[in-house]
């Protein structure tokens, strides 16, 4: 046998041993979440006005848009009286490629009523290590020369705390200087779940457009983001129901759109309205693709997907 169909079958099995994890790893998701008692929904993939954010660009569909997220259409549902909710779904977000990303990519999204940031937090931690054992990862994940143990306490870090320790100049200058992205990414993001997962909590109010703000501290937002192998995994937050409120930061983030020159929404009036009866909740992202990747061993997203969308 020549090198190169060598080279190609081994190719050919190791993406099929992946997608059988990746199999695997959906369903051991959907048996947790329906075996404490979650409902399983699916919402359109398709809406005609997604939240307006500022640093996510949604994909136009005739006037419609592709959904970045089906969080919109889970939180009416949470409003309408379905105390928890889950969804794998696929979402789209323009412009989003690399190792790291594609712009249609898988999530699990989950919401639960009567519950906050710190609970959906310690609800992660359960999830992740219950589905882990079952795919096999009891104690350990492997990823790139990185062993992360799952069965030590995780460490919780506040953004406060991550930039204090790791970056140079403090989370509020970072922000102030519009350079809070970018001294994340560079500086604390490195250094964050590599021996052992890593919570990232209390962001400042700015960067989180649909969480609640703490009311002890009206600068920080109830939000946590989760890393393993300095990879950004999960966001979850507190959910905002001030619909007041909630439309004044829609407008702010349409207006910061307009200035990059992206394609700007109409306001999603009927979420809006659905956010009176929205009771005290709390919510997560995971992405999938990013998990198999963890599990697999591999730095690259497309290993992970049957296709990129520069095959198709």
């Amino acid at each position: 046998m020549n090198s190169s169909k060598s080279d190609k079958n081994f190719n050919l099995a190791r993406k099929e041993r992946i997608l059988r994890m990746r199999a695997g790893l959906i369903q051991a998701i959907r048996d947790y979440f329906i075996s404490n008692d979650f409902l399983e929904v699916e919402t359109p993939l398709r809406v005609p006005a997604p939240a307006p954010e500022e640093h996510i660009e949604a994909v136009p569909s005739g006037n419609w848009f592709l959904q970045t997220s089906p969080e919109l259409c889970m939180k009416r549902l949470l409003a309408a009286g379905y105390p928890r909710i889950f969804q794998i779904s696929k979402c789209f977000r323009a412009g989003e490629r690399g190792n790291m990303h594609l712009t249609e990519f898988t999530m699990l999204e989950w919401y639960e009523a009567q519950s906050d940031y710190m609970s959906i937090m310690q609800q992660c931690r359960s999830m992740l290590v219950c589905v882990c054992r079952e795919m096999g990862f009891d104690k350990v994940i492997r990823w790139q020369e990185k062993e992360i143990a799952l069965c030590v306490p995780w460490e919780e870090l506040t953004v406060a705390q991550a930039f204090d320790t790791y970056a140079p100049l403090s989370s509020q200058e970072a922000f102030i200087q519009n350079r809070f992205e970018e001294i994340l990414v560079d500086y604390v993001e490195p250094n964050l779940g590599i021996r052992r997962p890593t919570f990232l909590y209390d962001y400042p109010a700015g960067l989180s457009a649909l969480a609640k703000l703490k009311d002890t501290d009206k600068n920080i937002a109830e939000r946590f983001e989760l890393y393993l192998g300095s990879v950004e995994l999960a966001n979850g937050f507190s959910e905002l129901n001030d619909a007041q409120e909630q439309r004044e930061r829609f407008q702010a983030a349409s207006d910061a759109m307009k200035q990059k020159n992206w394609e700007t929404y109409p306001m999603p009036e009927k979420f809006l309205e659905s956010l009176d009866n929205l009771p005290p909740s709390a919510g997560a992202a995971l992405g999938i693709d990013r998990l198999v990747m963890l599990l697999s061993g591999t730095a690259r997203i497309d290993d992970v997907v049957t296709f990129t969308p520069e095959s198709l």
